[in-house]
């Protein structure tokens, strides 16, 4: 294990999954990543269930997730965070953004706004700042928006490389709230891994575009920004991104996690660019994080996306 020396702060990551849907092995991708770029260096590892989308969330999955983590031998530091319990938060760092001018209420619809302007060969909406002088007669508030401007951010990502993004042109004054109340995502990571001092951020390179809005809140609130590693995907049949909902790609489905958890994490360690040696075969999950701690390269992580080779369940 590396030691950190004493000029240097201590490393705090953290793995957040959504409770909308049970663990699957792109999730253990992330969990395993995020473990062992923190704890590799002497850091502290948290847990944190990002279950603001209440209506989507699934009664049980949360507790599921956790007693999955601890049958494949993850130890977390501190107590699990819930971010439906912190509305407070997001509610005062909302607030601070309308007092000094940053927010505004929006009262346009998806469709609406979708027909006035689209960022060409993207996915995402750029948002044209229809309502950023005020809300037009008969228009109610729909959402509230920052306001971005015309800085590009630039950052290096820790395994993706140089990105560049300007968010007038990605995306425009993006929503950080919506009008039935609940917080959006880029509010609540923001403001969450600010209180818990989380200064590594591992995470799947589906979010690698959304980081730059991160930041841009970040450097508004005056956080530290933290050192971003996004990770490769792992990807299902035809190259897509393995879906939460599939339950046919749950850790669970067909296995037996203690007898077969140890056979997982050598398989997400091979995905990771890692070189687990043959005698680790049949080990336990704990014999492995013990091997694959001192012995975690984070430059062998690939940066393109590929399957993962699941190993048979052994009934």
């Amino acid at each position: 294990m590396k030691e950190l020396s004493a000029s240097q702060p201590q490393i705090v990551g953290r793995f957040a999954p959504s409770p909308t849907g049970p663990l699957h092995v792109g999730s253990l991708v992330a969990a395993l990543g995020s473990y062992l770029m923190a704890k590799s260096a002497g850091g502290n590892w948290l847990l944190r269930m990002e279950d603001l989308d209440q209506p989507r969330v699934i009664p049980g999955i949360a507790d599921d997730m956790l007693s999955t983590l601890d049958l494949l031998g993850f130890e977390w530091d501190g107590e699990v965070v819930y971010q439906s319990r912190r509305s407070e938060y997001y509610l005062a760092a909302a607030g601070a953004l309308l007092e000094r001018g940053l927010a505004y209420g929006c009262g346009c619809t998806r469709s609406e706004i979708a027909q006035i302007a689209s960022a060409p060969h993207q996915d995402i909406t750029v948002y044209p700042g229809i309502c950023r002088n005020g809300l037009a007669p008969g228009k109610v508030e729909r959402a509230l928006r920052v306001k971005v401007c015309d800085e590009v951010i630039t950052f290096e990502d820790g395994i993706m490389g140089r990105y560049t993004q300007q968010l007038t042109s990605a995306c425009g004054d993006f929503v950080i709230q919506r009008a039935d109340g609940p917080f959006a995502y880029h509010l609540a990571v923001v403001v969450d891994d600010a209180a818990a001092g989380v200064n590594q951020v591992v995470r799947g390179s589906d979010l690698l575009s959304s980081t730059p809005r991160q930041m841009y809140l970040q450097r508004i609130f005056e956080y530290t920004v933290p050192v971003y590693y996004h990770l490769p995907l792992v990807t299902g049949e035809g190259g897509a991104k393995l879906s939460k909902r599939d339950n046919a790609v749950s850790l669970k489905a067909g296995r037996d996690l203690e007898k077969e958890g140890g056979t997982l994490l050598l398989a997400a360690l091979r995905f990771l660019g890692q070189q687990p040696p043959s005698e680790l075969t049949g080990a336990s999950p704990r014999e492995i994080l013990q091997w694959a701690l001192p012995s975690f390269d984070p430059t062998a992580v690939p940066s393109n996306a590929g399957p993962f080779e699941q190993p048979h369940s052994q009934k």
